[in-house]
């Protein structure tokens, strides 16, 4: 490794919470990124007008569909992107940028995003090779904020499209909870992942802090714990039901820490008498096809949940089976799986498209638009063109379809206001709905025609033969 890029000595420990402010997040980026802003600086061609794509080559395994989302933190996070003065002193006592030219140290200071942003709107459904969104700015500027936006996208698209699988297993009377700050990937991304849940169709999150910063009200249940705890305190796991009633009534209770049909049983003798009200039950273990049909029988119009890491395959499998269930709560299965390996690709320099022809990760070049195609009501097909050309055309041409990519930012500035999660969920379904039955499958989903526009197939010609 060259010397020059490696830590040189221990830098004083300043903070080792790892929990960044807004104001940090404009270093949350990979080395990488500063080192070749250094060498644009010192090439004179840090300024140059740059755009960058964001895409996926693939879908994850299974996937037909990707459903955008994590846009509204990527525009805050450029909105708000500069290197404080205090961050610039920690850079230079790592030793790493001593070589660097002076000039390095002046665009990077107090430097703001000025750039422009293209991108999909959150809940739109996008296939392998279309852009999420668009990044034009000086080069220095959209090198730099590649990892934040990669990782801001990436998550949120996997978690949504991971959520409006479920939603389309499940059905839309299902109710859908959101159980998976435990394990997602860390504090963050929990609650990264309960907003990209809730927009992507789930009717509420467990996490409290998330909830409660979206504006919506917290769902959930009780442990088994507190059933165990209870039960030894005060005598019975009905003590345990009483206990809990009395100060949430009618709240769902989890009846499998014994006996799950005993349970049901007695809470059924009590609903005869009058004695309790009762807003659900939830099975978290055993057989749940049968347990749930059993339970059923004995509270016939008490709401059955079902959680224990469950996923789209699951609820195909439970339902296509019989099972007597009104809802899901969804942890493990949907924050974490299969990565969306969304990537962040230059394609044009300066007015010159470019694009990387390396083997199996061959780019399209240019400047591009996304033209989604309807017969009567259904998505039937996608034509990747460049941005100069129209979807309009009258009569229809080949690029005739609705344009899909939106101009978001300008000159660094938010051109749209902030979207209520209701209305990026009902983006979600609606685009969800209106893909072929087929695209929508949760195994062996057909592909959705993606073809390159005649335009943009004549730019990779000429741009790999340098004959721009």
């Amino acid at each position: 490794m060259n010397s020059s890029l490696a830590a040189r000595s221990p830098i004083p420990l300043i903070d080792q919470s790892l929990i960044p402010c807004l104001e940090e997040t404009s270093l949350l980026t990979d080395l990488y990124q500063l080192t070749m802003a250094a060498c644009y600086v010192g090439e004179q061609l840090d300024q140059r007008p740059a755009s960058f794509e964001l895409f996926t080559r693939r879908l994850p395994h299974e996937f037909g569909y990707l459903i955008a989302m994590g846009l509204a933190q990527a525009i805050e996070y450029l909105e708000n992107f500069h290197i404080r003065s205090t961050q610039i002193d920690e850079l230079r006592e790592t030793g790493i940028f001593a070589q660097a030219p002076p000039a390095f140290w002046t665009v990077i200071t107090e430097q703001r995003f000025t750039g422009t942003v293209w991108a999909l709107p959150e809940g739109t459904a996008v296939f392998a090779n279309e852009p999420l969104l668009r990044v034009e700015a000086p080069l220095w500027q959209a090198q730099i904020v590649e990892t934040y936006l990669l990782n801001t996208l990436n998550y949120q698209t996997l978690v949504a499209t991971r959520a409006a699988r479920l939603r389309d297993v499940a059905g839309a009377a299902a109710t859908l909870l959101e159980f998976g700050t435990r394990r997602a990937f860390s504090p963050q991304a929990s609650l990264w992942a309960a907003r990209a849940a809730l927009a992507g169709g789930l009717d509420a999150t467990s996490n409290v802090l998330a909830a409660l910063k979206l504006g919506q009200k917290p769902a959930g249940t009780m442990a088994h714990s507190l059933v165990m705890a209870l039960a030894a305190t005060e005598g019975s796991e009905s003590a345990a039901f009483a206990a809990f009633h009395r100060y949430f009534p009618g709240a769902p209770l989890l009846i499998d820490t014994y006996d799950p049909i005993a349970a049901a049983q007695k809470l059924a003798d009590k609903l005869q008498q009058g004695e309790i009200q009762l807003a659900g039950v939830r099975l978290d273990s055993g057989d749940l096809r049968l347990l749930s049909q059993q339970v059923r029988q004995l509270l016939p119009h008490v709401p059955i949940f079902a959680s224990g890491d469950l996923d789209e395959f699951r609820i195909a499998e439970l339902r296509a089976a019989g099972a007597c269930i009104d809802g899901y709560g969804l942890g493990t299965q949907l924050v974490t799986g299969t990565p969306v390996n969304g990537v962040y690709k230059l394609v044009d320099i300066d007015g010159v498209p470019v694009m990387k022809e390396a083997p199996d990760k061959v780019t399209y070049p240019g400047r591009k638009q996304i033209f989604r195609q309807y017969e009567q009501g259904v998505a039937v097909g996608d034509r990747l063109g460049l941005m100069t050309e129209s979807g309009t055309e009258d009569p229809p041409s080949e690029m005739s379809g609705q344009p899909l990519l939106q101009l978001v930012m300008q000159d660094g500035k938010r051109l749209q206001p902030v979207e209520s999660l209701e209305a990026i969920a009902a983006r979600t379904r609606a685009s969800v709905i209106s893909l072929p039955d087929a695209v929508r499958l949760p195994r062996q989903p057909a592909n959705f025609p993606v073809e390159p526009s005649a335009g943009l197939l004549t730019l990779v010609e000429q741009t790999r033969k340098g004959t721009r």
